[in-house]
């Protein structure tokens, strides 16, 4: 896996830019990677992406749009305002977790 410096830490990504080890990721690396891609990080947005990667390290798999509304209450809708056209994507790779399974 390919090493690159974000936020001033070296980390281990994917091909798209993912990371791939979970425990290299802390909140500096997310908004670094949430500039990457215009995402301007807000008490709200760091809801969603703390629940994300509290879900991944229970369950074992990133959460898709439909469980990030079922079991984090944050309407599909609201998800598609905070992180805009592909929210499952971004939210998974600001969260440093792989992205969900059956997304592009």
């Amino acid at each position: 896996m390919p090493v690159t410096s974000i936020a001033g830490k070296e980390v281990h990504v994917n091909d798209e830019g993912f990371l791939t080890e979970f425990d290299e990721w802390d909140e500096q690396v997310g908004a670094a990677l949430a500039a990457n891609i215009g995402i301007e990080m807000t008490p709200r947005h760091w809801e969603v992406i703390n629940f994300l990667r509290a879900n991944y390290q229970d369950q074992g798999e990133t959460a898709t749009t439909r469980r990030v509304q079922k079991v984090g209450g944050v309407p599909t809708k609201e998800q598609f305002a905070l992180f805009p056209k592909k929210p499952a994507r971004k939210m998974s790779y600001i969260a440093g977790v792989p992205k969900p399974k059956g997304c592009v």
